[in-house]
């Protein structure tokens, strides 16, 4: 199936999110004791509640986007990356939507994440739902059957059905002879470079890396060489 696939079809992607509130003590008091609700069985022992809340960004009630990256096979065959990203929620949010809706918006395209199903797919469209803007029919689940849904997601292609693995991407790209995306930051840092070092632009460039990844992970998938250098593009 894999192999049958036109690649320029295939908008590979990745998101960033963080804590809505720099700490918990910004966290307004009704969204603060659901908070503290949430993480009651999350939580260890030692961990207080202020260093809990580091970890909101994960989920889409608690957490934003600040950097969704794209990447795409132009008809030149480059790979091509492009990022939306801010403090503004919703504005790269409705930038991104009408990239889906201009140029992967028939039965033939798809998306494709690592841990897309799980994650980043439900998280875009939870917070488009929160922002009330429409979803992309790519991104809508509702009402189609499993072989309808335009979802690609390399931990599942690896997973070969096996429901109780996880696999990281990072591992998963050193056990396919792929440069590491984690040569920097790694998703643990996120909420640190963005709140207290306020550095935005290292994190989309760590965003763009691990779309790049997903992108080589499928290609290996398919037996193909990866990406070279020469044929990428950051628009």
């Amino acid at each position: 199936m894999l192999e049958n696939l036109n690649l320029k079809n295939i908008l590979f992607l990745d998101i960033e999110t963080v804590p809505q509130y720099a700490t918990y003590d910004e966290v307004p008091a009704d969204f603060g004791k659901l908070w503290e609700k949430k993480v009651q069985t999350l939580r260890k022992e030692e961990e207080s509640i202020d260093d809990s809340y580091r970890r909101a960004g994960i989920y889409a009630e608690f957490g934003k986007i600040i950097c969704i990256s794209c990447g795409y096979f132009t008809a030149e065959n480059k790979f091509r990356i492009k990022s939306f990203y801010g403090h503004n929620e919703k504005k790269l949010l409705l930038e991104f939507s009408e990239v889906l809706l201009k140029h992967f918006n028939s039965s033939d395209k798809f998306l494709c994440a690592h841990n897309g199903k799980e994650f980043d797919f439900p998280f875009l469209c939870r917070r488009m739902v929160i922002h009330q803007l429409a979803l992309p029919s790519i991104l809508d689940t509702a009402g189609k059957k499993p072989w309808e849904v335009s979802h690609l997601d390399t931990m599942e292609l690896w997973k070969f059905g096996d429901y109780k693995s996880y696999t990281s991407l990072n591992l998963l790209a050193l056990i396919l002879g792929i440069p590491t995306p984690k040569d920097d930051i790694d998703g643990s840092m996120v909420w640190k470079v963005y709140w207290e070092e306020k550095n935005l632009e290292r994190i989309v460039t760590y965003c763009q890396k691990d779309v790049l990844t997903v992108a080589q992970i499928l290609r290996k998938f398919r037996r193909e060489e990866l990406i070279p250098i020469e044929e990428m593009e950051i628009v």
